[in-house]
């Protein structure tokens, strides 16, 4: 039995099968939620999405959206953290708790850009060094949620 509040990992529009399969096995590790929010870009029985998660998908609780509005209205005491290269905010600057829903925009665009501009307090990065544009979706995720975690202290709880 599950004595925290799991982590909610939202993908906005995802557009490569491979990296929502990890991130969907990364999920299941974790015990977090993944949302799929608005059109993805592969079918869900797509081959490559179900190879890269390899036989976890039933430890996953996967919820698909419409929207992002659909998720607020139904989380409405939710705390959420939108991840873009422009942000100002470092990712380790803030303070997770448990059940926080972070927001990762789809592969070639990211999250809109009114989104970000909204909320400006509650955008983060992982910082990039070099000539390198972006980091890979799943790597992006993977280093937000274990870094949440760690903060949480679930990661001393872990098998």
């Amino acid at each position: 039995m599950i004595s925290f509040k799991p982590f909610n990992i939202v993908l906005i529009e995802p557009e490569i099968p491979p990296n929502t399969g990890n991130i969907a096995r990364l999920c299941g590790a974790t015990c977090s939620t993944l949302h799929l929010v608005g059109k993805l870009g592969f079918s869900t029985d797509d081959k490559t999405l179900k190879r890269a998660g390899l036989d976890y998908w039933k430890e996953v609780e996967i919820k698909y959206w419409q929207t992002l509005d659909e998720i607020k209205q139904a989380n409405p005491d939710g705390r959420y953290f939108y991840t873009s290269k422009k942000a100002k905010k470092s990712y380790v600057e803030v303070a997770f708790q448990e059940g926080d829903f972070l927001v990762f925009g789809k592969e070639t665009a990211g999250l809109p850009e009114k989104l970000l501009q909204d909320n400006p307090e509650t955008t983060i990065r992982i910082p990039i060094f070099g000539n390198v544009r972006s980091i890979n979706l799943a790597t992006a995720t993977g280093i937000v949620l274990y870094e949440a975690l760690r903060q949480t202290g679930r990661l001393s709880e872990a098998t």
